[in-house]
């Protein structure tokens, strides 16, 4: 049962060398695409759909920047938290 204190949304930094590019995105929108409701990133005052690849490419978001990744429902915390490690981690790469 998820804990109903859980927060919604995490920030995290840009660590990897080429910043979120292509593949990168790729990763992100597959970890979203299996939400029960809507995953979106924010860079400064824009948003993006955590599902498209597009959209997340439109934040520019190069080493260093900061990101806030949210969900709408606490069911998705799982993946909050995935995302969250997949950009802390630098991508794997």
């Amino acid at each position: 049962m998820i804990n109903s204190e859980l927060k919604l949304t995490k920030q995290v930094i840009i660590v990897n060398e080429l910043g979120l590019h292509a593949r990168s995105a790729a990763k992100i929108a597959k970890l979203a695409s299996r939400s029960k409701a809507s995953v979106w990133i924010q860079k400064g005052s824009a948003n993006a759909d955590a599902s498209s690849i597009l959209d997340i490419l439109t934040l520019a978001c190069e080493k260093g920047s900061e990101i806030t990744i949210g969900i709408e429902n606490k069911a998705d915390y799982d993946i909050l938290e995935a995302i969250a490690d997949l950009v802390e981690g630098g991508f794997g790469e």
